[in-house]
């Protein structure tokens, strides 16, 4: 029997690199999607089993490619991590149709769609685990965070959607809030707790999913010891 796969959309030099590593150590055979693959397919290969994939999270068309791919080349995805994120950082007043648009693109839709891509595989075995990472916006927003604030709170209602329908079906749907700035990992901000580790991310995303049954987490919030909230 393979080892079980982990999809990651949203690859970057933290908390992507981070989830690899992390469920590389786990055993996991690992797909890295991302907009360009200069970064991802460096990291594949110090990864035990590992490819990279071209995908563009706000298009539906280039999730489900990418998906499709690593089902054919890694086999069905057990755990997806929805990474991917961003948006303008303006006023109702300053922002553009467009950037707002885009905004929710990356961050809702893409999610709905990868989602999609890997239901119904989890369906079938009765089990399997979707993360997403939110953000502090997911829960408020601030005069500059139109786009994403707005973006953010769509993402962590489709996640809550999603968790209670496919709760019963035995798929595990749980939302990650990030609070606070993310350092590069094992730094001396992190160790003071003044930002947060991605690695010690990571280490929470995992621990998601080997949560049982019984005691399932949807909302997991984390942030350093000395941030103000």
């Amino acid at each position: 029997m393979s080892n079980p796969v982990c999809a990651i959309v949203g690859i970057g030099p933290k908390n992507g690199a981070a989830f690899a590593h992390r469920f590389d150590n786990a055993g996991y055979r690992i797909a890295l999607l991302s907009r360009s693959t200069d970064y991802s397919g460096e990291l594949a290969s110090k990864l035990s089993d590992a490819r990279a994939y071209q995908c563009d999270a706000s298009d539906s068309a280039s999730v489900n490619a990418a998906l499709a791919q690593v089902e054919k080349q890694l086999g069905e995805v057990d755990v997806l991590i929805y990474n991917a994120g961003g948006g303008s950082w303006q006023t109702v007043e300053e922002i553009s149709p467009e950037d707002f648009e885009q905004g929710w693109r990356v961050n809702a839709l893409g999610a709905l769609v990868a989602s999609q891509r890997v239901i119904p595989a989890m369906k079938k075995k009765g089990s399997g685990n979707i993360i997403f990472v939110g953000a502090t916006a997911s829960l408020r927003g601030r005069p500059k965070t139109t786009g994403f604030a707005s973006a953010k709170a769509a993402q962590r209602s489709l996640a809550q959607s999603m968790a209670k329908h496919l709760g019963p079906l035995g798929i595990h749907v749980s939302l990650l809030v990030i609070d606070g700035s993310i350092a590069s990992a094992g730094s001396a901000n992190a160790k003071r707790g003044e930002q947060l580790d991605p690695g010690d991310i990571a280490e929470l995303a995992h621990y998601v999913t080997t949560q049982p049954r019984s005691a399932w987490s949807f909302e997991v919030d984390a942030r350093p010891s000395n941030e103000s909230w």
